[in-house]
């Protein structure tokens, strides 16, 4: 492709959709942290899993794969019946985990918190299921604010709170909706799981960061220079337009050209 060559929508349309046939199969998997909930097969398992993976999914991708596993290991690898029947002794086991400024403090937490969700608020879909009700393309943004106001409804350390970001202040939240990416979207490829029936695929953002965000700017997907909820409102309202259902899928071919091809 010629350096001052302008693509118009449709080619882009047609470049990503064919980059994300490229890279939305099961060889994605194996360099992925998505691979730690795809070793449970029970929906709580695999909820607990993924959303542990993707807190600490941030670094270097084979460290971050390396200490979710080590975070499953910690658990007995059952991570629900773990959540919900461990003792104080138990989460001393936790005590030396460390991915870089996620901690030992921070995952015992996140394990009393989980526990706290899925006794008295049915679970962790039903969390993030809340505000989809509302006819809104950022109800999903709504719901991961909301969903923060419950994870630290406990007794905690101020210094957690920086590990669930929040859309309200203007926060990408790329962890939080790579996790929701996983939990919703079902097509039969392989890569997400697709467990959560309750909230749609349409409704989800993509997890935008700094790979996903330069390609974008380099397609004329996204002006903003900052990659922040302002940035993911405009790249959402683009990707919609090229597929309203599953806007999403796109992540697979962003993500792609820019890690694995140097876009």
């Amino acid at each position: 492709m010629a350096s001052n060559y302008i693509m118009t929508t449709n080619e882009i349309k047609l470049f990503l959709d064919e980059k994300v046939e490229l890279y939305n199969n099961p060889n994605f998997i194996e360099s992925d942290p998505i691979q730690i909930p795809h070793l449970f097969s029970q929906k709580e398992d695999i909820e607990i899993a993924g959303f542990l993976s993707a807190t600490i999914a941030w670094g270097n991708r084979k460290m971050i794969i390396k200490n979710a596993i080590r975070m499953m290991d910690l658990m007995g690898n059952t991570p629900y019946d773990f959540v919900m029947s461990h003792t104080e002794n138990d989460l001393e086991r936790l005590d030396n985990f460390v991915h870089r400024t996620y901690n030992s403090i921070d995952f015992r937490y996140f394990i009393t918190s989980l526990k706290n969700i899925y006794t008295n608020h049915k679970g962790l879909e039903a969390v993030f299921y809340y505000g989809q009700s509302i006819n809104d393309s950022r109800a999903m943004q709504t719901s991961i604010s909301e969903f923060k106001k419950v994870f630290f409804e406990l007794p905690h350390l101020t210094r957690t709170e920086k590990h669930i970001s929040d859309p309200k202040a203007n926060s990408a939240a790329k962890r939080i909706n790579m996790f929701l990416r996983w939990m919703v979207r079902k097509d039969n490829k392989g890569v997400d799981l697709g467990i959560w029936k309750s909230i749609s695929p349409s409704q989800l953002s993509c997890p935008l960061d700094v790979h996903s965000g330069n390609v974008a700017r380099k397609l004329g997907l996204l002006q903003r220079t900052q990659n922040d909820g302002k940035a993911l409102s405009e790249l959402d309202s683009n990707l919609r337009l090229f597929d309203s259902k599953d806007p999403v899928k796109y992540d697979f071919a962003l993500f792609g050209l820019g890690v694995f091809e140097g876009f």
